[in-house]
């Protein structure tokens, strides 16, 4: 598997021009798979609103994917996605037999066949990842949360969103970030060190969360204590959405926030259950973050192959 990252990252956690809250852009391509023109090679496109994220197929199966951050244009930032997944392959937008687009900005993927709900695609992207065994999925966006039910074979059978506010989602996270000065990529980890769980901030609001951490600072609180209160508000706000939708296990969280081990390990206590370990991305390839494009490139294998047998 070869592994690239964007320039426009940065290569120590995002905060080499003090951009703490900027997360690193991620590029990989299975280099164990071969494609040819005889195959069957679609695409997803997830624009959410903090990152783009674009996974090719071939016959079905991951071939490489790309993550880059949401830029102000969604269709110009589905086009980067998509190129930057395209890197090393010898690919090109002709190859594809069909595009699906999906998340915050899916109907600005202007070259998509088809537009669906992150909903859908999230579940179908971790019954990929994880197997069949999930059946409760919560998806931390840039801007929402959802939680999933499905089954088997990542069919979505109930959902329920929370988008009131940024708190405890990508935005949210990257406004804490920027307070403490802190990369965004080790907020999870800090917020491990504390020698005993604070209580967790009282504010839902993620401006007003904000003005309640300045006190908390000024009072002499550690940034690590700061963080693992707010961490624990939003694992408690998580965990009632999924105890609303019902829990069923398996548990899987995907994501940007599926990497924060504060946020993981905080809902798990919450809500007394183990989440299915997270792939070994680095390894592997199949990164949670990219499970809504995923499902996407799934949904356009399935959509394409219906054409032909019409």
């Amino acid at each position: 598997m070869s592994e690239q990252q964007n320039n426009s990252g940065n290569s120590s956690g995002g905060c080499v021009d003090g951009g703490f809250w900027r997360w690193q852009e991620y590029h990989r391509v299975l280099s164990d798979k071969l494609w040819s023109s005889s195959d069957v090679i679609t695409a997803g496109i997830d624009v959410g609103s903090v990152g783009s994220k674009a996974v090719i197929l071939v016959n079905g199966e991951v071939y490489s994917w790309g993550v880059i951050r949401t830029g102000s244009n969604s269709p110009e930032s589905a086009i980067k996605a998509l190129d930057w997944a395209f890197r090393g392959t010898g690919l090109k937008q002709s190859d594809l037999k069909y595009v699906v687009g999906t998340g915050y900005g899916r109907v600005n993927v202007s070259f998509a066949n088809k537009a669906l709900t992150e909903i859908a695609c999230h579940a179908k992207g971790a019954n990929y990842i994880w197997g069949p065994q999930v059946h409760t999925v919560l998806d931390v966006g840039g801007q929402d949360i959802k939680a999933i039910r499905c089954d088997d074979t990542g069919r979505v059978t109930s959902f329920l969103m929370n988008d009131k506010c940024a708190a405890g989602t990508g935005r949210g996270m990257e406004v804490f970030a920027d307070l403490l000065k802190i990369s965004i990529e080790d907020i999870g980890e800090m917020s491990l060190n504390v020698s005993e769980e604070p209580p967790p901030v009282s504010c839902t609001c993620v401006a007003f969360a904000k003005t309640e951490a300045v006190g908390l600072l000024r009072k002499g609180w550690s940034k690590e204590k700061v963080l693992a209160a707010y961490t624990k508000a939003m694992a408690v706000r998580m965990s009632n959405l999924i105890k609303r939708v019902g829990l069923e296990p398996a548990l899987v969280i995907t994501g940007g926030q599926s990497k924060n081990v504060g946020i993981v390990s905080r809902v798990e206590t919450v809500l007394g259950v183990k989440c299915l370990p997270m792939p070994n991305w680095r390894k592997d390839g199949i990164d949670p973050t990219i499970a809504g494009a995923l499902g996407a490139g799934l949904y356009a294998k399935t959509l394409y192959d219906k054409t032909k047998n019409t």
